[in-house]
């Protein structure tokens, strides 16, 4: 499934020392390790950049979304991390900015998040267990598999190819044994690490061959799914929180899909949008 086409207006503001830390950090990056993320996403300064330079920051600046994204459904929710991320106002404040309906919509839906500061973190994990916790009956599980459309053998399958296609590139995850490789944490954790190679390589034909990988990658284990994935998170969350992470990783991997399609070479415009 192809995200349906808009010309989106991206922005970033593109942080220093903090950011290029956070980015260094390869090849795994620890969900649970959001430090240096909660830094790069409370101190902001803007640069000039060339074009080819902004797109690539925009592409990290997305990255550091989908890491606290997946990060929040892989894990319970900690204290800690709510105190960070919202009671300190953290989410109101994102590292990019899009045209996007779907990105307008999670920026929102963060922005007007656990208000009540007394009772989030309570809800947020009761939500989290209804939503996304292990048992069999959960409200909107976080596995490819379990949105495949045929028989039982068709949900093996899907594990099957998004296994063999993180094979394919000498890559296992660190979860494996514990958490199942279509969990969409970790598709989203192999997608970062896509998209950090994509912006590393020199070679312009690598590049392209690169971005056509991801592009097939989002194609084949993203987007054939999360959308009906994240309309049981809007359908069955309780909490403004996890319906912003829903809609958040559908806009961030439909942006990366939007972006890989535009040419390097066309004018970004420069400057600061705050949803």
């Amino acid at each position: 499934m192809q995200p349906d086409r808009y010309d989106p207006v991206f922005f970033i503001i593109y942080r220093t020392k903090p950011f290029q830390s956070w980015l260094s950090i390869k090849p795994e990056i620890n969900f649970r390790d959001l430090n240096t993320l909660k830094e790069i996403m409370l101190k902001s300064n803007s640069i000039e950049m060339n074009n080819k330079s902004q797109h690539y920051s925009i592409l990290k600046g997305y990255n550091m979304l989908l890491y606290f994204a997946g990060s929040m459904i892989m894990y319970e929710p900690s204290e800690e991390c709510i105190t960070d991320f919202w009671t300190k106002g953290v989410l109101k404040n994102l590292p990019v900015s899009s045209m996007n309906p779907n990105f307008i919509k999670a920026a929102s839906q963060l922005r007007d998040s656990c208000i009540d500061k007394k009772i989030c973190g309570k809800m947020m994990r009761d939500d989290y267990i209804r939503l996304f916790g292990r048992q069999e009956y959960n409200l909107a599980p976080a596995y490819e598999s379990r949105y495949a459309k045929n028989e039982i053998r068709s949900a093996e399958m899907a594990v099957q190819s998004v296994s063999e296609f993180y094979k394919s590139y000498g890559w296992e995850s660190r979860f494996k044994g514990k958490i199942n490789d279509d969990h969409l944490g970790v598709e989203l954790l192999f997608l970062t690490l896509m998209v950090d190679k994509y912006i590393a390589l020199d070679d312009e034909a690598c590049r392209v061959e690169m971005k056509n990988e991801i592009h097939r990658f989002l194609n084949l284990h993203i987007l054939s799914w999360v959308p009906e994935w994240n309309m049981r998170v809007q359908n069955n969350s309780n909490t403004l929180c996890f319906k912003g992470i829903g809609t958040l990783i559908q806009a961030c991997t439909e942006d990366i899909f939007s972006i890989l399609n535009e040419n390097i070479t066309e004018n970004i415009p420069s400057g600061l949008l705050k949803n």
